[in-house]
This record gives C-alpha cells, sequence and structure tokens, in this order.
C-alpha cells in the first residue's frame, strides 16, 4: 500500500525480487525448520507486492481496447507458473525446486527494466517530460498527444491524495466499496478452501483420484478457463463474464452439497473426525472394488466450480480493481483489496475443517452457493462495465453516475 505510491508500479515490482531470492535462498540451503517458515514467510511477502502492483501496472500502461486481455494475462501466468513448478516437482527435489524458484525473479528484473514505468504515475510525480516518452513508447505511435492530456488533465485534478473528509464522498469510497467487495465475494465462493482441501474433499465423497491427477486436472482446467477469459473479455465485457462465471459456481457448489446430503456414505464414515484426520494424517482412502459412476458427480461439479471461478471471478476482480480505483487512492487501495482477500482467505481455510467436522461437509457448500447468488446480485446492481472505456472514463463515470458514457 505504501510501496505502490512512493516507488511507483514498475520499482515496487522489482523491489519484490529482494525478498523472493532471498526466501528462496533460505528455502534451498534450509538447516532448520525455522529457516524455512522465514523463507516461506519472505517469498510470502513478495507475492503480497506483486498482487498488489501488477494489476494497477498493468491497466495504466494498457489501451483501452485490450486492456481485458491484458488484465487477465497475470491470472494466467500465476496457473501457468504453477502448473509449471508441479512439472518440476515431479522431477526435482524440493530444494532445486527452491532454486528454480529464482528463475523467473531473474527474468522479470531483466524485463522489467526495459519497460517505462507507468505515465499517469510519472504525471503524478510532476515527470511530465518522462510521461509523454512512456506513453509513445507504450503505444509505439508518436501521435499520443490527445491520450495524454485526457490523463494529464485527470491528474491534475487529483494532485493531492485522500484526506479522511475526502473519503467520505462518493465519489471516492463508492469504487474503493465496489473493489473490495469484489475482492471479499470473490474469496466467500468458496475457491482458496476447495482447492487447499480438494484431494480430502475427493477423499470424503468417494471419489477415487490420485493426488498427482487431481493437481494435473486442476491445472489443465484453470489454464484453459483463464485463456477463455483472456480472450473473450474485451469482447463480451466483464459483467457477462462476471453473470456467466457466479451462475457456473451457483450450480457447482449447489450440486457439491447435495451430493454430500443425499449422495452415498463416503469412504470415512467417522464424519465428526473423517476430514481432520485424512487431512493431519493423509490417510489414503481404500481401493475401490467397483467403479460407482455416482463418483463422477462431485469430480465433474468441483472441475465445472474451478471452470467457472477461472473464468470470471478470478481474473475479473483483480482486472477491475485496478480499473475502478480512483487514481489517488489506487496505491493504497489496491493493497486494502489485497489485505482483505488474503485475510478472508485465511480465515475461510482456518475453518473450514470445523464447521465441515460441526456441520457436515454440505453445509460450507450450501453457503458458498448462497454467495454465488449474492455475487450475482451484486454485479447486476453495483459493478460498471468498463469494456472500452479509458481509466479517465471509469473514473468520471463514478463523478456523473452516468452509465452510458462512451470510448
Amino acid at each position: 500500500m505504501v510501496l505502490n505510491d512512493l516507488l511507483g508500479r514498475k520499482l515496487s515490482i522489482m523491489f519484490s525480487a529482494v525478498p523472493s531470492v532471498i526466501g528462496y535462498a533460505l528455502m534451498a540451503g534450509a538447516h532448520g525448520l525455522w529457516m524455512l517458515l522465514l523463507g516461506r514467510t519472505l517469498t510470502g511477502f513478495a507475492g503480497g507486492l506483486t498482487a498488489a502492483c501488477i494489476p494497477v501496472y498493468v491497466s495504466e500502461i494498457a489501451p483501452p481496447g485490450v486492456r481485458g486481455a491484458l488484465g487477465a494475462t497475470p491470472q494466467l501466468m500465476a496457473v501457468f507458473g504453477s502448473l509449471s513448478l508441479y512439472a518440476l516437482g515431479l522431477l526435482l527435489p524440493w530444494r532445486w525446486l527452491a532454486v528454480a524458484g529464482e528463475g523467473p525473479v531473474l527474468i522479470m528484473i531483466v524485463l522489467l527494466s526495459f519497460m517505462p514505468n507507468s505515465p499517469r504515475f510519472l504525471l503524478s510525480k510532476g515527470r511530465d517530460e518522462e510521461a509523454l516518452q512512456a506513453l509513445t513508447w507504450l503505444r509505439a505511435d508518436s501521435e499520443v498527444h490527445w491520450e495524454f492530456e485526457q490523463i494529464q488533465d485527470n491528474v491534475r485534478r487529483q494532485s493531492s491524495g485522500v484526506s479522511w473528509a475526502e473519503a467520505r464522498d462518493p465519489r471516492v469510497y463508492r469504487p474503493i466499496l465496489i473493489a473490495v467487495l469484489m475482492r471479499f465475494l470473490q474469496q466467500l465462493t468458496g475457491i482458496t478452501p476447495i482447492l487447499v482441501y480438494l484431494q480430502t474433499i475427493f477423499d470424503s465423497t468417494s471419489v477415487v483420484l490420485p493426488s498427482q491427477q487431481d493437481a494435473a486436472i486442476v491445472g489443465a482446467v484453470r489454464l484453459v478457463s483463464v485463456l477463455i477469459a483472456a480472450v473473450t473479455m474485451d469482447l463480451a465485457g466483464r459483467k457477462v463474464l462476471l453473470y456467466v462465471s457466479a451462475s457456473i459456481m451457483f450450480v457447482a457448489n449447489l450440486t457439491l452439497g447435495l451430493y454430500v446430503h443425499f449422495g452415498p456414505m463416503p469412504l470415512n464414515p467417522n464424519s465428526t473426525v473423517g476430514l481432520e484426520m485424512m487431512t493431519l494424517e493423509g490417510t489414503e482412502p481404500p481401493s475401490a472394488t467397483s467403479f460407482n459412476y455416482l463418483t463422477l458427480i462431485p469430480l465433474l461439479a468441483t472441475m465445472l466450480f474451478i471452470m467457472g471461478y477461472a473464468m470470471g471471478w478470478g481474473p475479473i476482480t483483480w482486472l477491475l480493481m485496478s480499473e475502478v480505483l480512483p487514481l489517488r487512492a489506487r496505491g493504497v487501495a489496491s493493497g486494502l483489496c489485497v489485505l482483505v482477500s488474503w485475510l478472508t482467505a485465511f480465515v475461510l481455510t482456518k475453518y473450514f475443517l470445523l464447521a465441515v467436522n460441526a456441520f457436515g461437509l454440505q453445509v460450507p457448500f450450501f453457503f458458498f452457493s448462497a454467495i454465488c447468488l449474492l455475487s450475482l446480485l451484486f454485479t447486476g446492481c453495483c459493478v460498471p462495465e468498463t469494456r472500452g472505456r479509458s481509466l479517465e472514463q471509469i473514473e468520471a463515470f463514478f463523478h456523473t453516475r452516468r452509465m452510458s458514457f462512451r470510448p
């Protein structure tokens, strides 16, 4: 939240390489648990920096016509990176996997050194000539004066930061509230606990699937779905994909809840400790003597949920966060959004097993499906369509409250 506005988006992303490199080095050469924990903490800190800075940087340098596709690339690369590390993990011991993690960090520093700063950030610091050069380089066109003047005029009207008094202005707090609530609802759909406890959920719903296939299928489904989102986001619009995504997740969560409630008994019938014991002890389900086609229902429903999330509420919430936030609050507010998102993910993951053991596995799925319905209503009532609009036009919408603005 601080570095985004102090150093700028580009330098903040590059600065994240410092804790990342140190963290991976500690994990690779760890001689005790404390080194692993410290290394993981540092890489997590680096992840927090990039999560808040990359979407803002991408949205500020991208032309309106392709901002949706480019805005989906951070999520696309995250999924591709996790798949790549999974593949390397089958070949390398974990220490060398930590060494391999240094590679992308070094590549990022080299490539970013050739990239300009965000023109909007440069203008906010009074570096007008450098901002014009950056915009000209980004557009590969010398005829950028009209766009530059639009950005310059918007920055001049927001030359100062947001005071507490101004934060009560609906033109300021509405876009921030929309971005924060989107990240909150995104996590409440259940994506993090479902991914964290995926193999455990499969075990408790009688899905006989080796953990290696589990990770590969999930990675492939997420990758294809984010690709679909990247291709269609600037054609269909953000809100259409959000509607489709929330509808798919609702059907999938409801199906999982109904299957658990009415379906066959799980392989581990001790419902009070089954999930927890399987998670903590890593017990394997007994081998199935005969294949039951009903066990395909939770498998297909889970893959449907992951597909729905990855083609809408996964990448689009990151993109909309950087699109709707006002320029003078963009750095701090984007950090706030990430903070809310990850705190919600932590709480859900922490208490998921407690809820399952207290109320049954079907209750969390029914709760997640209700949140998906709420997300549909929230999208219809509160989220503006940003496709094809410049960031200045999106900001003007919150001043005029007119939905008919055109590029």
